[in-house]
């Protein structure tokens, strides 16, 4: 594989679009915004820049990894001659279904499509292409250049030769992919999220304040970051929806989302990229903080 293709340029996506540049890979990022490819371009030049402080790559290698980015705001143009397309759209089923539907009529038959749904059927979205042994989950951890993570999900037709390429090709960007199966959640949000959850009801019953709660799991359970501050840093909206995909798919009670975290995400506060959850991000700084805190 040589030439990738990501739908969606914000936070996953473009950090995806960033990890296959710096490797070698030529990625057409794809957005109907031109907006918001700007904005992802511009958000992958920052992070090549503070890795150039930090001497970690050197400037011949950050001028390197933009010229392989290409932008596109029409799918089936940015798409021609990809060899995999990863879509990183908004965590919704529709969403999802509508762009593998157009990829699945686009691409050519040897591109493998995968998506970096965190909690959504993979086997629910293969369904509705025509190459369902060709489709696969590859959900990357965010911030995706720091988190060394992949999560391999097999949906029920995905394929053995499917899964190793997709297997072998994560290892060259120098991560560490992990094979699962197709249920709600995974096993990395699956996890995670009922953890998160709990977090917030600890906070809405008053056992706690949101400080204190996170350093009883930072330094208690040597977490690099506290429940709350990392919901805020996921996106509370993206919380929300995880756990409806959770408890949907389950119908068990445990995985309903405390009511706390609906009105905040009712409220218009979704964390870092609203500028308030249950920290305050208003000054930039802050936020700068928050994503620093995976590179030390």
């Amino acid at each position: 594989m040589k030439k990738i293709a990501v739908i969606g340029a914000g936070t996953m996506g473009n950090g995806i679009a960033h990890v296959f540049a710096q490797n070698g890979f030529q990625v057409h990022l794809i957005d109907v915004s031109q907006e918001a490819l700007d904005k992802g371009v511009a958000t992958i030049f920052r992070n090549l820049d503070r890795m150039l402080a930090k001497e970690k790559i050197a400037n011949a290698d950050k001028e390197k990894t933009l010229s392989n980015i290409s932008q596109f705001t029409e799918l089936k143009k940015g798409i021609l001659g990809t060899d995999l397309a990863i879509e990183a759209a908004t965590e919704n089923l529709d969403i999802k279904m509508r762009i593998f539907k157009e990829l699945d009529a686009v691409c050519d038959a040897k591109t493998i499509l995968a998506t970096n749904t965190s909690s959504i059927s993979i086997t629910q979205i293969a369904a509705v292409t025509n190459r369902p042994d060709m489709v696969i989950g590859m959900h990357f951890m965010n911030p995706v250049p720091i988190m060394t993570l992949v999560e391999i999900i097999r949906g029920y037709s995905t394929s053995d030769t499917t899964t190793k390429a997709i297997m072998e090709l994560s290892k060259k960007l120098g991560k560490t992919p992990t094979e699962v199966n197709d249920y709600p959640g995974f096993v990395a949000n699956r996890v995670l999220m009922p953890m998160i959850n709990e977090a917030i009801e600890t906070l809405h019953h008053g056992v706690a304040g949101v400080q204190e709660i996170d350093t009883v799991m930072k330094l208690g359970m040597a977490h690099p970051m506290g429940p709350l501050q990392l919901a805020d840093f996921i996106g509370l909206d993206v919380c929300l929806s995880i756990m409806n995909v959770m408890h949907d798919g389950f119908k068990n009670p445990k995985y309903a989302p405390s009511p706390l975290l609906v009105n905040m995400v009712m409220a218009g506060k979704s964390g870092v990229k609203s500028g308030e959850g249950f920290y305050d991000y208003t000054n930039t700084r802050k936020a700068e903080k928050v994503s620093q805190q995976f590179e030390n």
